[in-house]
């Protein structure tokens, strides 16, 4: 009996988290924002989507993905047309050289795992739909750039392009009506700025409540502040964050961040019904980072900086050197939550101090945080012989 011959490819994809925010679509359709955006990609040793596609003749006639081991619907708008695309690049090679398998006409078995939690301010949709192209891309053997592909990556999940990237990278909303020139691009590489950290304090791990799709559109049509923040406030923080990554210079960097994170929520709020994506516990981690940075007023720089994307968990950027005086006093307070066992973890030394800050901030923490993330800039995607799909079609079963 012969053998049908399983095609596959593997790859994982990093979180990326922003410190200029997208929010906000001049084309729905396409996928295209109303202003540009830079984020930092993270270490896929802490965070990443790790994806298997494999397509066969001997598969069904539909498409299949199987999330997290549940199955999930490719039959979006936004699916349909990275698949569609990525096919069309497919067929077009093959139509230049018959002796490749035709692969663009073979039905998709696709299995994807996250090592963090989906839809809950992390970026999830991110990595995912990034891992989902440069397996996909990898399987059809495609020649494409990273920045090519991120054209596709795009109209699935905007933020995805800019995982498809290592370091800190730029979304640029461009300005044709098509949206050839909404595309990723490298700011640096993480070798250029590779001290930067990142500690997550995972608030909520449950799904949100407003969708960044249908938040970010609500916005457009509602908010008074809306206009002003994408002709005027993010263009001049987009220069000031290029020139603060190419100077790596942390200190403006961080002011910054804070700075573009507030006026982010601000336009939440501003949309009629407002939008609450932080809570008590997001504006504890505020007061600590201020606190944190407080200390070190008199010398003029910034220690840590706090962002919030669409979610409630905060991201607090800080360099390696200041380690120890960004974390001692997070880990005081929250040593007993799950994040502290890695390397970076065990490094930081609480010394004799007490359980955690008297500060009010920290309580709440401890109340509210139900773990912790310590990570650092990381690379783009990579491809990897670790299959989700195995020889016979099948998804792999893991403990």
């Amino acid at each position: 009996m012969a053998v049908t011959k399983i095609y596959r490819a593997s790859t994982t994809a990093p979180v990326n988290i922003a410190v200029i925010k997208y929010w906000g679509k001049r084309d729905p359709t396409l996928n295209l924002p109303t202003n540009s955006s830079i984020s930092v990609t993270l270490s896929q040793a802490d965070l990443r989507t790790h994806t298997t596609a494999s397509c066969s003749p001997s598969y069904s006639s539909q498409d299949s993905l199987l999330l997290n081991g549940s199955p999930q619907s490719l039959d979006t708008q936004r699916s349909r047309t990275c698949l569609s695309s990525l096919r069309t690049l497919r067929a077009a090679l093959e139509s230049t050289d018959p002796s490749l398998p035709p692969l663009s006409t073979y039905p998709l078995r696709i299995v994807s795992s996250n090592n963090f939690p989906t839809a809950a301010g992390l970026a999830s949709s991110a990595a995912g739909f990034a891992a989902l192209i440069r397996a996909i891309a990898d399987l059809y053997q495609l020649p494409q750039s990273p920045t090519e592909l991120s054209l596709i990556a795009r109209q699935g999940s905007g933020s995805a392009c800019r995982s498809l990237l290592g370091g800190y990278v730029a979304w640029d909303h461009g300005t044709q009506e098509n949206g050839l020139d909404s595309i990723a691009r490298l700011v640096a590489p993480r070798s250029h700025w590779p001290e930067m950290r990142a500690l997550i304090l995972v608030v909520s791990a449950a799904k949100k409540g407003v969708s960044s799709t249908t938040g970010m559109q609500t916005t457009v049509q509602t908010s008074s502040l809306f206009r002003t923040r994408a002709d005027t406030v993010v263009p001049a923080r987009m220069r000031e964050m290029e020139t603060a990554i190419a100077a790596r210079d942390f200190d403006t960097f961080a002011r910054v961040t804070m700075r573009e994170s507030n006026g982010f929520h601000s336009i939440c709020l501003d949309t009629e019904p407002p939008i609450f994506y932080l809570n008590d516990v997001s504006r504890a981690a505020i007061r600590a980072v201020e606190a944190l940075n407080a200390q070190t007023a008199a010398g003029g720089r910034c220690l840590a900086a706090y962002t919030f994307d669409a979610g409630p968990n905060a991201v607090i950027y800080y360099l390696d050197q200041d380690r120890e005086a960004v974390l001692t006093g997070f880990k005081r307070a929250l040593g007993g939550k799950e994040g502290w066992e890695g390397e970076q973890g065990r490094a930081v030394n609480v010394g004799s101090g007490d359980e955690g800050s008297g500060e009010e901030y920290y309580n709440v923490l401890r109340e509210g945080v139900s773990r912790v993330i310590l990570t650092s800039v990381g690379e783009g995607p990579v491809s990897v012989e670790d299959h989700l799909v195995d020889e016979k079609g099948e998804p792999v079963v893991r403990n």
